[in-house]
């Protein structure tokens, strides 16, 4: 449970950024995406075995 405490005649629309902020740094919702559909492992083992080679390569760019 998230628990955003608002100062004294702090705006609600400053805090309620604040929350959604908060919200996102605990992905929370990212996990309840991926807890309602199953995907593969092989399906995991290629995507991050792609998200490696995009970093790579952005290394041998940033070498280069």
């Amino acid at each position: 449970m998230l628990i955003i405490p608002i100062k004294e005649g702090e705006n609600i629309d400053r805090a309620l950024k604040r929350y959604k902020r908060k919200f996102d740094k605990t992905g929370t919702k990212r996990q309840l995406q991926a807890r309602k559909q199953f995907d593969k492992p092989s399906v995991l083992n290629r995507a991050s075995f792609q998200k490696a080679q995009y970093i790579q390569r952005l290394r041998d760019r940033e070498n280069v």
